[in-house]
Parts: C-alpha cells; structure tokens; sequence
C-alpha cells in the first residue's frame, strides 16, 4: 500500500521536473522508519521475555488489543487531515458501548437479531459526529473546544444510561460472532483490516480522500477550487464519528460489557498513533499505512511493558518521548520538503 500525497506532494506532480528530493523524504521513508522500529521493539521483547512474547497466542492477544484503537484511530487520521482534531473519539466509544449494551440488556435483544448491538453503536457514534462536524463547519467552533464539549457530554450521557453501573451482554450469537475466528486470525482483527483496507481506498483513490487533503492544505483555495468545504468537514467528523461507533461494538464483543468509563482518554492514544504514523498535525498530509503501524507500535510496546511487569507510569512516559521524537521528526522532514 502507498500512502495518501501531501498537498505539497501532490502540486510537485504537476510541476516540472526540479532537483530530486532527499531520500530521506516522502511517505516510503517514514513508514520503513516505522517498520524498523516495530522490528526493533519486537526485538527487544524476544530478548527480553523469551517465549511468553514470541508465542503465537501472544501475537493474537497484541492483534486483538490492537483492532479497536486501530479503527478508531483511522478515522482520526481523517480529521487530523483536514488540520482538525476529535478529543470526543473516546467519550463517544464509551457512549456508544452503554447505548448497545443497554440495548442488548432489555426487551430489543430478545426479539431481534444481535445485528442491532453493532447497528446501534454505530449510529450513536455517526450522530455523535454529525454534531461535531456542524459545530465544527457551521457553528465556527474550534475543533478542540467543540469535541471536548462533546466528550465531557458523551460520558454525562453515559453516566445517566448506565446509572454508572456495567452492562454485562450475553447475547450468544454476537460472543460467537466476535470472538470467532477465520483462518486462524481472529474476527476482531479482520474488521480492522477492512476498516483500514477501505480508508486506504477512501483517502487515496477518491475524490472525498483528495478533498479531505486539499481542505487540510489550505481551506481558502480548496473553498475557490469549488470545494464545499463545510460540508465536507461535517463528511469527515461524521466519518470519526461512525468508526468510534465500530470500535465500540469491537470493544462489547471483546469484554462482553459496556461501561461509562469505557474508551478513557483513547481519544490521546489514538491521536498519538496518527500523529507517529506521519499524519500532519497542521492538516495536508494523511497516511493510513502510517497510522496502522502506528497503532501496532503503541500496542506492542504495551505489550513489551506489561511482560516485564513494568508500571503503567513508566509506559506513559515512553509514549510520550515517542510522540515528542515523532512531532520532531514531522517538522524536521517538512522542512526539508520545503527546501527541496
């Protein structure tokens, strides 16, 4: 898979040929940098816990914990695109969570398919979105102050359903739907390759996917390109939005519960993964490859953390020299690309 061009990226296809770019740029270079890091960390984890990491089970167990950030974390990469950001991403999985399980707890599981588990999720995460993206566009709101007003609602909403107490499902067919597996890999993970196979596609091969950069780009002259740009970012908070709702079904078939408290602060790792992945802070630039290994490199750290029975402070600290190295890096590179 290649990643999607940056603006600047894509104005230097359509410009004569000039002085070749360092090989230090471009999406190919950041993303074996990513590879190599994963390689390197899985390294470290052979080394350090032997067989209770390199074991089959183990790998699953990384892949699993890995799919519902990672579809949470593809739909971030469209808002960070855009030059915007969704802090509501983790609220609104935990709102979502409740609302299904709440659902799935009374009258409507028992005389209806499981099917309305996931289709509830997903639409209480596609509502919660839609809200964000027309305060965002319409109501002129900061994207900052407009999504954490709706995290700090989602989890008063979620408190309010659940009483603050936790919904424990035991609808059969959806336990076994989630917890299935297929060609030995399990379910969880196969939704996250198609949610990540289909933004490749949306960002990359569309005309949403070359709006969606050209608005993160400059807004002015997308808007003159004839691009409606408004309701283009209302399209892409609606898209966060949805895969919020994704993770959250992902998240009930994963624990068999749903609670107020679900999805805390994910909306942190989740931007954390974009932003390591070489998706642009400031907008023009987005990458779902980046993203997925991204996502892979947070929960294998993780991992590597837990086995060596290291505290959760110390895991927090390196994540975040991660993310300082990697906005570092982000800069650096642009700044070359410039010169270039």
């Amino acid at each position: 898979m290649s990643d999607a061009p940056s603006a600047a990226e894509a104005n230097q296809a359509s410009a004569p040929p000039r002085a070749r770019q360092p090989l230090t740029s471009g999406s190919w270079f950041r993303n074996i940098g990513l590879v190599v890091a994963l390689v390197l960390l899985i390294i470290v984890g052979i080394a350090t816990s032997g067989e209770r990491f390199a074991n089959i089970d183990n790998v699953l167990t990384i892949l699993r914990l890995a799919s519902a950030m990672g579809v949470l974390a593809i739909g971030m990469t469209f808002v960070i695109t855009t030059g915007g950001i969704d802090l509501s991403v983790g609220a609104v999985l935990g709102l979502a969570t409740i609302w299904s399980t709440t659902v799935a707890t009374q009258q409507m599981a028992e005389t209806s398919t499981w099917l309305i588990i996931p289709f509830t999720a997903m639409m209480v995460g596609l509502g919660c979105g839609v809200v964000n993206g027309i305060l965002v566009a319409y109501g002129r709101i900061v994207a900052f102050i407009a999504t954490l007003a709706m995290m700090v609602s989602a989890r008063g909403v979620a408190e309010i359903i659940s009483n603050r107490q936790t919904q424990i499902v035991d609808v059969a067919d959806f336990k076994t739907v989630m917890r299935g597996s297929f060609l030995g890999v399990p379910n969880l993970v196969w939704i996250f390759l198609v949610v990540a196979v289909i933004g490749w596609f949306l960002l990359n091969r569309t005309t949403f996917g070359r709006r969606t950069i050209a608005v993160g780009g400059n807004p002015e002259a997308a808007r003159l390109a004839g691009i409606n740009v408004k309701r283009h970012l209302v399209y892409v908070y609606s898209l966060c939005g949805l895969t919020a709702g994704i993770a959250a079904f992902m998240m009930v078939g994963r624990t068999n519960s749903g609670s107020s408290t679900t999805g805390y602060l994910y909306e942190l790792d989740a931007i954390a993964a974009v932003v390591v992945g070489g998706t642009l802070l400031a907008g023009g630039r987005g990458t779902i490859v980046g993203t997925t290994l991204g996502v892979l490199l947070f929960t294998t750290l993780t991992n590597v953390f837990v086995q060596n029975n290291m505290s959760i402070s110390a895991q927090a600290i390196a994540k975040g020299a991660i993310i300082v190295a990697a906005v570092l890096l982000q800069q650096r590179f642009a700044a070359r690309e410039k010169t270039a």
